[in-house]
């Protein structure tokens, strides 16, 4: 599994780390996780931390749009945590498919991105 996830701030903020590439079945564990939040917050904030991170299989891309879609405005604030550029560059690319606040931080600001995630619009 490319990915590992933990629940920060009474369960209020999500987050989730991936490596390498992310897969169908990482979706298969991530989406209702997820969901299990949402249910019992309403609304939740996610730290995305990305570290030798290459990218979406296919199936992966397909799951990651349909949990755009289906959670267009469930999210408050999503912090991109990268080291790459192209990965600074999808936090911009995503910003029109959710309703929440995105915002790039690099690897070493990762203290600053679970702050920031920690706040409620």
């Amino acid at each position: 599994m490319a990915l590992k996830y933990e629940e920060l701030d009474d369960g209020k903020v999500l987050e989730v780390t991936v490596t390498k590439k992310l897969e169908h079945v990482d979706y298969e564990h991530l989406v209702p996780e997820t969901e299990r939040l949402l249910r019992r917050h309403g609304k939740l904030n996610i730290v995305f931390t990305m570290h030798d991170f290459h990218g979406w299989g296919l199936r992966a891309m397909w799951d990651d749009v349909k949990f755009g879609f289906n959670h267009f405005s469930d999210l408050n604030r999503v912090a991109m945590v990268g080291e790459t550029r192209w990965q600074e560059w999808m936090t911009e690319f995503v910003k029109p498919f959710t309703k929440a606040k995105v915002q790039y931080f690099r690897a070493g600001e990762l203290g600053a991105a679970r702050e920031w995630a920690k706040v409620t619009d």
